[in-house]
This record gives structure tokens, C-alpha cells and sequence, in this order.
């Protein structure tokens, strides 16, 4: 079943001048300011100019008055559309292979197959959020079965991400208000005039005499949302994609059929891709089906590919997924991700190099949804900052460890508190209780003495850990530091943690 997500930008105006000129402060108040002749008025505000009580719609004279270091911005809905379709590229190569602009504020993506790559819903729903977040943009997400669900939840939720369970629409919606959905607002002011004020009232509504008042749109609109009538989302395009299409007299349904015409489509795609020096990343097979739906497929690669026979079988491995229904009617694919990639020349010698390449392994891994990476060292005293996450087709880090001391083959994702008895300021532990069991230690080493990073954080400017390696009755080896020097508070808290596990 079909699963769309609705990522909403409520501020995408006031947030689009903020990233525009980081200099503004993060308190400074933001009203966009619309204008027609000689009216002006506030066509949005961010949160702390809603909360001074500055509203959409108010007049920009009283939300002067009202709000005297408010900051006023003319509004410039071209650079707003820009932003968006911009975003919604990024959103393309990232989540989905299918994505589009969702109104003027807003994003939608058919998720179906692709929220494992994510770890799962909730994880990919979180995900987005926090990614939208660390980028300057507050956005709220749902995830449902139909596209105007998703739409109505995602401008109705108050937190960030909400999840309408399978099969649960109409639930999820039915006390929302009409204005969700995605009617004319001539149409909405005419139903609140008749007294209809949630979607509950008007779905159960005979549906012949609203069709005979307004048309046949609010009956459509109804449909799409709980999900009697099929929407699909055109997928967002831009010039420079390079995207190659098959459309069909007849459909298609049949697996060695479908295979043939995946074949043939790829070895256009890498023709286009030779005439421009390109390699494919990341390609999109879209599956156009004669009920007005589609399905995609994607397949990413570790490293700019352009070769036939490797594609087409990323692609045949998974060509089993198609449902083709009622048919298939046009065949897309499409290198949404692509890189320069320059013809390598063969080496003539007669002994060939052996090149081990593990690409095509990575390739296989990463398009099961497995998340492939390389560990690289970091220049950072800090163990948790020494270590980066990169491409498992990566070039190497020109950067090396040159620890001293010893580093465990595991470190934990965070320090984890325990309870320790050791004399101050320098005696390593001689007991240590951690997830519950108490150790006693046999041996330890250290201490090593790691000092805050101060042009990274004001707050580690007098900050020291104490690091040892210990060792217990059992033989388990643990690394654990102190906060502080031991002597001076302003160093550390004296609290103990475990950060990591050897061998």
C-alpha cells in the first residue's frame, strides 16, 4: 500500500530571509509584508512576531505599532517559490524518488519502498524534521495513506512529526477542518456559511446535492483523501537530470518484458550519460500504470557508474517489486544524482594489475537497505570528535591517528555514568559499577589527560578529562575517564563514565 508524506513549512517565507543573512539575530522578530495598491498588509510572521500577536492578514500599520523592533520585509513570492522547488530537489536525491511541490508551503513524497533505507517511518519521519531543522527550516511532517491526508495532518499537528497508522484515515481526519481540504476558498466560505465546519460533517453529507451546488470537486477532493480515487504524484524534474523514457501502444505487465525494457532504457541513460562525462549515483526507474498510479524503484551506486550491464542488474535484482496491475504504460528512468565521471584507459600491459574492487559489494549492500560507510580519523584530541562517518567508496583521509595511548576498538555513542571508588586526584579506579554490575579492578593504566577543544565550545575552555585503561577479575578491559582534574571544579564535575570496550 501507498505511503505519501507531507512535509510543511509553515515559515518557509521568514526562514528563507533568515538563511539569506545569517547576521540577523535569532530573537529579532520577522514579518513578510504583502502589498496591492495602497493596502499593505502582513502576509506572514514568525514565531516571535505571532507571539507579540502579530496575525496573517493584519494591517502592516497596526503590526507596526503593535511591535516596534519588528523587522519588515517586503514579501517576494518568486524567491519563495525558488526556495521551495529548491528543497524540493534536495528532498528528490535524499528520500524518494518521487517528490513534488505540495501548494506554496509545502512538500509531498511517495515513501512506498523507500522508508526502510530511512530505518523505518518514525525514524525517517524524525529524521526529515531534525535534517529541516539543522538547515534553518521549521517543518512539520505526517506520513499517511493517501496524499490529502497526509496534507490535512501535517498543517494540523502542532509537534513535529505525526504517523496515521494504516488503514486509519478517515479516523485521523475526521474532526479537522474543511479548510484542509484543499478546496477553493470560495468553496470553504460557502460550506461555513451552509454550517459545515469539520470533514466528518461533510463526508457523511448526501453527496448529489453538494455536487449539484459546487461541482463535482468536493466529492473529488473527499475521494482522493480517503483514498476511493487515485492521485499520483508527478515527480519534481529539472533541465540538467538526464532521464530517458519508453511509452507503450499496448501495456506491459509481464516480468521478462518489463526486464527487456529496463535493459534497453539503460543503455540509453548511459549514452546520455558519455555525451555529458557523467556517471550515474543515483538512478529512479519510474513505473507509469494505466489506473493513474505510479511506482518507483531506485538504485544507488558507491561511485559514478555508467556501465550497462552493472545498472541493468541493480535494477533486475529488483524489478520484482513492480506491481504492475492493470498495465503498464510508460517506462522513466532517470539519473537523479550523477557525477563526473572521465573514460579510463585499459592498461596494455601484458600482465594485468589485479584491482581488487569492492564497489559493486557496496553497491549490492547499500540498495538492500543496508547503511555502508567507512570510519576516518578526524584531527581532534576528543575521542568522540576523532571519528567520522564517510563513503565506503571514499577517497582516504589524508589524516591519521598518532594516539600515544591506546584507543578502544569499540567507543560508546555516548559516556555512560558510573559509580567509582578512587583516591583524587591522580590514583586510577580500584572499583567500578557499570549497567549494574560492580568490577573490581585488577590492573589500569593512565591517567591520560584530554583537554577541552576552547575554539569549538566557550565551555570547554577550562574543561580536562582524565582518561584510564582498567582491567578487571574477569578480564574485561574498559576505558573510563573522570571529568575534571580532580582538584579544581572548574575543570569537570568529578564524575566517572565508561567510553568505551577493548578487545
Amino acid at each position: 500500500m501507498t505511503r505519501v508524506v507531507s512535509i510543511f513549512l509553515p515559515d518557509l517565507a521568514t526562514d528563507r530571509i533568515r538563511r539569506a543573512d545569517p547576521a540577523i539575530p535569532a530573537d529579532q522578530a520577522i514579518a513578510v509584508i504583502a502589498k496591492s495598491g495602497s493596502k499593505r498588509w502582513v502576509a506572514a510572521a514568525d514565531m516571535a512576531a505571532r507571539e507579540a500577536g502579530l496575525r496573517v492578514g493584519m494591517p502592516a500599520a497596526k503590526a507596526q505599532a503593535l511591535f516596534q523592533g519588528l523587522m519588515m520585509v517586503d514579501a517576494n513570492p518568486v524567491a519563495d517559490a525558488t526556495a521551495l522547488e529548491r528543497i524540493t530537489f534536495w528532498a528528490l536525491t535524499h528520500y524518494s524518488p518521487i517528490v513534488a511541490v505540495d501548494g506554496l508551503d509545502g512538500i509531498v513524497m511517495d515513501t512506498e519502498g523507500a522508508d526502510h533505507l530511512q530505518g523505518g517511518e518514525e525514524p525517517m519521519l524524525s529524521g526529515i524534521a531534525n535534517r529541516f531543522r539543522l538547515k534553518g527550516l521549521k517543518a512539520r511532517v505526517a506520513i499517511a495513506d493517501t496524499w490529502g491526508a497526509a496534507h490535512a495532518c501535517a498543517r494540523a499537528i502542532t509537534r513535529d512529526t505525526v504517523i496515521v497508522p494504516r488503514g486509519e484515515t478517515a479516523r485521523a481526519v475526521e474532526r479537522l477542518p474543511i479548510s484542509l481540504l484543499r478546496l477553493p476558498p470560495k468553496i470553504i466560505g460557502d460550506l461555513r456559511t451552509l454550517g459545515f465546519r469539520t470533514i466528518d460533517e461533510l463526508s457523511t453529507t448526501p453527496r448529489a446535492p453538494l455536487t449539484l451546488r459546487f461541482g463535482p470537486e468536493i466529492g473529488r477532493r473527499l475521494d482522493q483523501m480517503f483514498g476511493r480515487s487515485r492521485e499520483p504524484i508527478d515527480p519534481v524534474r529539472t533541465a540538467d537530470l538526464v532521464e530517458v523514457t519508453r511509452s507503450f501502444q499496448e501495456p506491459i505487465g509481464a516480468a521478462e518484458t518489463i526486464n527487456k525494457y529496463v535493459g534497453l532504457l539503460v543503455i540509453e541513460l548511459c549514452n546520455e550519460l558519455q555525451k555529458k562525462g557523467l556517471g550515474a549515483r543515483r538512478v529512479d526507474l519510474i513505473v507509469h500504470k494505466v489506473d493513474n498510479s505510479i511506482q518507483a524503484i531506485r538504485a544507488g551506486t558507491a561511485k559514478p557508474a555508467r556501465d550497462v550491464s552493472w545498472l541493468t542488474k541493480l535494477f533486475k535484482d529488483r524489478t520484482e517489486k513492480i506491481e504492475p496491475g492493470f498495465g503498464i504504460e510508460k517506462l522513466t528512468l532517470v539519473a537523479v544524482m550523477s557525477e563526473p565521471l572521465d573514460e579510463v584507459q585499459r592498461s596494455s600491459s601484458l600482465v594485468e594489475e589485479e584491482v581488487k574492487d569492492i564497489t559493486p559489494l557496496i553497491d549490492i549492500f547499500g540498495n538492500r537497505g543496508s547503511r555502508v560507510y567507512r570510519l576516518a580519523p578526524v584531527a581532534s584530541d576528543v575521542p568522540e570528535r576523532s571519528v567520522q562517518r564517510i563513503g565506503a567508496a571514499a577517497d582516504d583521509v589524508a589524516i591519521l591517528w598518532s594516539h600515544q595511548w591506546p584507543r578502544p576498538v569499540r567507543l560508546l555513542p555516548h559516556p555512560e555514568l558510573a559509580e567509582v571508588i578512587a583516591l583524587m586526584p591522580d590514583h586510577p579506579p580500584v572499583s567500578v559499577k557499570w549497567r549494574g554490575k560492580r568490577r573490581k579492578v585488577k590492573r589500569a593504566d593512565g591517567p591520560e589527560r584530554v583537554f577541552g577543544e576552547w575554539w569549538i565550545r566557550n565551555s570547554e575552555l577550562e574543561a580536562v578529562r582524565d582518561y584510564f585503561v582498567i582491567e578487571d577479575e574477569a578480564g574485561e578491559r574498559l576505558w573510563v575517564y573522570r571529568a575534571g582534574d580532580g582538584v579544581d571544579g572548574n575543570t569537570g564535575s568529578h564524575k566517572w563514565f565508561v567510553h568505551g570496550i577493548f578487545a
